[in-house]
C-alpha cells in the first residue's frame, strides 16, 4: 500500500494546467450528516433541560477536519429542503468543504438526533435518532453523482451509510466494488448495532470492508461485530485491504500495510495522553489525520501519529470537531522520537500556537 499511496500523491494532477489542478479534490466523503442536539449538562435525556444545536455525521466530520487541515475536501449527501438542511450545508461549507454536490430533497426531512454528554461506550449513554425516512436514506446509485464521487484522489465511506436503507446499501456495494481506475477507497467500519434491523449487518460490513483499499476499525467494534480479538486476528479476517488500521483505544493503533511481496509490515504507535473535554469525534478525527498524512505521502508511523494528533484536537474541545494544529506544528510533534512522544500530554488549547514562544512546548510536554 505504500506504493499505492505514493501513486495517489504523485499522480499527474500536479502537472495539470492551473485551472484544471484547482478543480481537483483530495478527498470526497459520502454519507448522512444530521443536526445534533447536545445536552446543556450531564445526565439522562429525560433530565436535561435544554440542548445546543450542532452538526454530526461521520463522513462530513472527516471532510470538515481535512478542509480545516488545508486539504480540498468535498462532502456529498442528501438533506431535506428545510431549515435544518440549510444549517447543515452552511455549517459544513464554513469549514471550507465543497458542498456543491449535496442534494436537497423536498419530500424527505433532514435527520436529527439527541444524545447525552457521556462517551458512546460509557454506561448511561443515550442517543435518540429521528432519521427514519430521512433525505439521506434515499441515496442510491440512481440519484447520486457517481462521476463526482469518483473525482477525488480518495473516496471516504463508512458503514453507517450501508445501514440506512436497501438503496444506500446497494450504493455502497457499487462504490466498494473493485474496478480499474477507481480512486483509493477508504472505509471506516463504524459498526452501529442499533442501526441494523437485520442480523446480517456485521457480515455486510465485513464484505464492504473487503472491497476497500484502506480500512479503519476499532478493536472493540471488531470483537462486537465479528467476534474476533486482537489486531492480528482482525487482519486475518480482513486480508484484502492494502492498509488496515486497527484502533486500540488508549493503547494506540496498529497499521498493517501490504508490501509488493504480499507480506505485511506491522506498525504500532501508542496513543497520546489527553486531557479529555468531550469524548466524541475522536474516531472521525483519527481517520482525517491518517488520510491527511497519506495524501502527503508520509511514512506509516507518521500517518498514525497524525491520526492520534487530530483525534487529540477533537477530544480537547466540547464538540465533535476540533481545530487541527498548524501543519508545521503537527509535523514537528509527529517527528519526535519514541521517548519524547511518550512524554506528550495534550490539553485544551494545545493546537493554538499563537501563545508566547515556549508556552506551547510546555503545554504539550506536561508529564
Amino acid at each position: 500500500m505504500v506504493s499505492q499511496c505514493e501513486s495517489v500523491v504523485r499522480s499527474p494532477i500536479v502537472t495539470a494546467p492551473p485551472d484544471e489542478a484547482a478543480a481537483v479534490v483530495d478527498v470526497v466523503c459520502l454519507g448522512e450528516s444530521m443536526v445534533t442536539f447536545l445536552p446543556s449538562r450531564p445526565g439522562r435525556l429525560a433530565d436535561v433541560p435544554s440542548f445546543g444545536r450542532g452538526i454530526g455525521g461521520a463522513e462530513s466530520n472527516v471532510a470538515c477536519a481535512l478542509a480545516a487541515a488545508g486539504h480540498r475536501a468535498r462532502w456529498v449527501g442528501r438533506v431535506g429542503a428545510d431549515g435544518f438542511g440549510d444549517h447543515l450545508v452552511e455549517a459544513v461549507a464554513a469549514y471550507g468543504v465543497d458542498t456543491s454536490a449535496v442534494q436537497r430533497d423536498p419530500h424527505r426531512p433532514t435527520g436529527i438526533y439527541f444524545r447525552t454528554a457521556t462517551d458512546r461506550d460509557a454506561d448511561g449513554f443515550e442517543v435518540v435518532y429521528y432519521r427514519a425516512g430521512s433525505a439521506a436514506s434515499a441515496m442510491s446509485h440512481r440519484n447520486m453523482p457517481l462521476d463526482e464521487l469518483a473525482a477525488g484522489r480518495v473516496l471516504h465511506l463508512s458503514g453507517i451509510t450501508a445501514a440506512l436503507s436497501a438503496d444506500c446499501l446497494a450504493l455502497m456495494r457499487t462504490l466498494t466494488a473493485r474496478r480499474p481506475g477507481r480512486p483509493l477507497v477508504s472505509f471506516d467500519v463504524n459498526h452501529r448495532a442499533h442501526l441494523w434491523h437485520e442480523a446480517e449487518g456485521p457480515r455486510v460490513l465485513l464484505d464492504l470492508a473487503r472491497g476497500a483499499d484502506l480500512v479503519f476499525v476499532g478493536e472493540d467494534e471488531a470483537q462486537a461485530a465479528w467476534g474476533v480479538r486482537g489486531a492480528a486476528e482482525i487482519r486475518r479476517a480482513l486480508p484484502e485491504p492494502d492498509v488496515l488500521v486497527v484502533k486500540q483505544g488508549a493503547a494506540g493503533a496498529t497499521a498493517f500495510t501490504r508490501e509488493p511481496t504480499a507480506t505485511d509490515t506491522v506498525t504500532t504507535v501508542p496513543a497520546l495522553r489527553v486531557d479529555v473535554v468531550a469524548p466524541v469525534g475522536a474516531g472521525d478525527a483519527f481517520a482525517a489525520g491518517f488520510l491527511s498524512a497519506t495524501l502527503r505521502g508520509l511514512p506509516v508511523r507518521e500517518r498514525i501519529r497524525h491520526g492520534h494528533l487530530m483525534a487529540a484536537a477533537a477530544l480537547t474541545v466540547p464538540g465533535d470537531l476540533g481545530t487541527p494544529p498548524p501543519r508545521a506544528h503537527a509535523d514537528r510533534l509527529a517527528a519526535l522520537d519514541a521517548d519524547a512522544w511518550g512524554t506528550l500530554r495534550l490539553g485544551p488549547g494545545w493546537t493554538d500556537v499563537t501563545q508566547p514562544k515556549g508556552a506551547a512546548d510546555q503545554e504539550v510536554r506536561t508529564p
